[in-house]
């Protein structure tokens, strides 16, 4: 298989950021992007102890990893993060969560960002960086 070398723009400090999140099995993904273009990629492992998460938390560690790894461009603006996992939205609802939830929406509140439900067929990037190989280089 023939892969090209994936294009990035400059990031305009004046436009607003959107972020596509995605967790797996294996690792947690992230683009950022601005106008419909990709400023940046990040993805990771999934450390021994998160393997065991619910899916949810997962999904909310993605979001949480996303919003550390990309700060400085994101603290005090207004962006949208998208995410496959339609139950995210009403987690700042809950009454019932447990430690690890409190402390990554306390996280979150730090942030000015809507959260939006985006189909996992349609979040492809964000998805492929999630399951990537721990071979791929």
């Amino acid at each position: 298989m023939m892969t090209t070398a994936p294009v990035l723009i400059l990031l305009n400090a004046k436009e607003s950021f959107v972020v596509y999140c995605d967790a797996s099995k294996m690792g947690l993904g992230s683009v950022l992007m601005q106008k419909g273009q990709v400023v940046a990629y990040a993805s990771r492992q999934l450390k021994i102890h998160e393997r065991n998460y619910p899916t949810h938390d997962l999904e909310l560690a993605a979001v949480v990893f996303t919003l550390k790894v990309w700060r400085h461009y994101l603290y005090g603006s207004r962006f949208e993060v998208f995410s496959d996992h339609k139950s995210l939205k009403y987690l700042f609802d809950q009454k019932d969560l447990n430690m690890r939830q409190r402390r990554w929406l306390e996280f979150l509140k730090d942030y000015d960002f809507e959260l939006r439900y985006h189909p996992g067929k349609a979040n492809v990037v964000a998805d492929a960086l999630s399951r990537k190989s721990l071979h791929m280089s």
